[in-house]
């Protein structure tokens, strides 16, 4: 069971959220091995670390940007944490873009330059911007070339993320989950290390 601060939330068929969800979602199945254990979700940290933080985002998303080196430096501060990062391309094509290109990336080893080189971007991105920013850790080309080449898992991911995403009740991003508890919007660095805290505690 998920736990949010508002309402618990069974793990099981979402049926009655089938006119929200994304296509294909009757099919899947909202479980705590699916959110914090996707085995093609890319992780960043310990991957064997004792508590997983799992964050749906997008990469125009200023919010997701400026949590970003919170993230990191969680990461560089604690070495136990595990890190889980669910792309959820919501605001337009340029954001679809970026996710396709860094998840490309991820096939070449380039991944964590990747996102790291988008969310220090400011502001609304375009295509050509994405495209110059992936550019500093690789060719673009390449990285377009790497997901299309993967085209059918990193297609499924990036639905299983979105379907996990709305059956969470996240209403934009970032959406997190520390272990078992969903935590909706941003956070700041003494609320994540509650956050941490907790689920170590629990």
């Amino acid at each position: 069971m998920i736990l949010s601060r508002r309402r618990a939330l069974a793990l099981t068929g979402a049926t009655a959220l089938a006119g929200v969800l994304p296509r294909d979602a009757a099919a899947q199945e909202l479980t705590v091995e699916a959110v914090l254990r996707d085995p093609d979700a890319p992780v960043l940290g310990n991957p064997d670390g004792d508590v997983t933080i799992v964050e749906y985002f997008d990469y125009q998303c200023p919010f997701c940007k400026s949590m970003h080196p919170i993230l990191t430096e969680l990461l560089a501060e604690d070495g136990n944490i595990r890190l889980v990062l669910k792309d959820w391309p919501i605001f337009g094509a340029p954001s679809v873009r970026a996710s396709q290109l860094a998840l490309g990336a991820h096939d070449l080893g380039r991944y964590e330059a990747v996102t790291e080189a988008l969310m220090a971007t400011k502001g609304r991105l375009t295509q050509r911007q994405v495209d110059a920013a992936v550019g500093e850790a690789l060719p673009a080309r390449d990285a377009l070339r790497a997901y299309r080449g993967n085209r059918a898992k990193w297609d499924g991911l990036l639905a299983r993320n979105g379907f996990q995403a709305v059956a969470l009740g996240f209403r934009g991003t970032p959406g997190f989950a520390v272990n078992t508890t969903i935590y909706d919007g941003a956070l700041d660095a003494e609320m994540l290390r509650q956050a941490i805290a907790e689920a170590r505690a629990a």
